[in-house]
């Protein structure tokens, strides 16, 4: 745990101190949030906490991890690909700033980018040759995929980065769960034989944990697509690198189920709609932690379990790898 404890804290440490200037700093850019007006009534008072808190402890994560990793080029690679996606959110983040509307990048754009920089990073990795197309499954079963894989891995670094991406959305909420999937997901890298990739997991959640220093309830700072995008796509590389596919399943259980709430949410309103248009809504609210909160959960009690059930994943998914 050594090598994972070192950078895990320089990481922690180096964010929350930028967090220090960079908070004030985007507040006075006047980078702050606009909250929907169909969410929860308790966020309206959050309109103007400042944005894209993403643009500063996913750099510190990115440059710190490349170093202590030595320059490796797996490193190098991940960590590309999550500035990629950090790009992605910033731009929407940006939009959204900019037009002082809940409307970023239209989401054609937004998912044709997330696509062209996931198929970019596949042929990364076909080249790079490290990448089996098997896939590990419990008690010794391997799924031979082949050629499919790679569509498999395309899928994966969409739907990671789109399901963090809706579970931001309560104070402390992603940056916490991501930050303890991280680190499940750094000490499966080290025990498939990725040391760079544990240091670059290690690192991320680092950077995520001094993040919260300033994003705990009540926030000074959100952190976007910027953030949310980019910590996906992190996870999802990290899976697919190590061949820890079904284990970051097992990791990312929360996202997965925030995810599956939003999709049975809109399919049960469109099922049950009316000639009149109005359908009937599964859940009070969705994503399914705004369902907790319109049904008396404070957001502290939702971020509190949501950690605890995390924990409990990634335990588990250490335990089935």
């Amino acid at each position: 745990m050594t090598s994972l404890t070192a950078p895990l804290v320089i990481c922690g440490v180096l964010s929350a101190i930028v967090g220090l200037g960079a908070v004030p700093l985007l507040r006075a850019l006047k980078a702050g949030q606009i909250i929907r007006e169909d969410g929860p009534k308790s966020h309206l008072k959050k309109t103007g906490t400042p944005t894209m808190g993403g643009a500063f402890f996913v750099p510190v994560a990115v440059i710190m991890s490349v170093i202590l990793s030595g320059f490796h080029p797996n490193a190098i690679a991940v960590a590309a690909l999550t500035t990629a996606y950090a790009g992605i959110g910033f731009a929407d983040d940006w939009e959204i700033i900019r037009r002082r509307s809940n409307k970023g990048i239209s989401p054609r754009t937004k998912m044709g980018l997330q696509i062209a920089f996931a198929a970019a990073f596949c042929l990364w990795m076909m080249a790079s040759g490290q990448v089996s197309t098997d896939v590990r499954l419990p008690f010794g079963v391997v799924l031979p995929l082949g050629f499919m894989f790679w569509g498999l891995a395309g899928f994966t670094l969409v739907a990671e980065s789109n399901a963090t991406n809706l579970t931001d959305g309560v104070d402390g909420l992603a940056g916490g769960t991501v930050a303890v999937a991280l680190l499940g997901m750094g000490q499966l890298a080290a025990v498939n034989g990725h040391p760079e990739l544990m240091v670059f997991s290690a690192c991320l959640s680092g950077a995520c944990l001094g993040f919260l220093a300033h994003n705990r309830n009540p926030a000074k700072v959100f952190m976007g697509d910027t953030g949310s995008l980019a910590l996906g796509g992190a996870l999802a590389a990290v899976g697919l690198m190590t061949n820890s596919l079904f284990a970051l399943l097992i990791i990312s259980g929360l996202f997965f189920w925030e995810t599956l709430s939003v999709i049975i949410q809109v399919s049960y309103f469109k099922i049950t709609k009316k000639a009149d248009g109005v359908g009937q809504r599964f859940f009070k609210m969705s994503p399914y932690h705004n369902h907790l909160e319109l049904s008396g959960w404070t957001e502290t009690q939702i971020v509190g379990w949501f950690y605890a059930v995390n924990g409990m994943l990634a335990l588990l998914a250490l335990t089935v790898r």
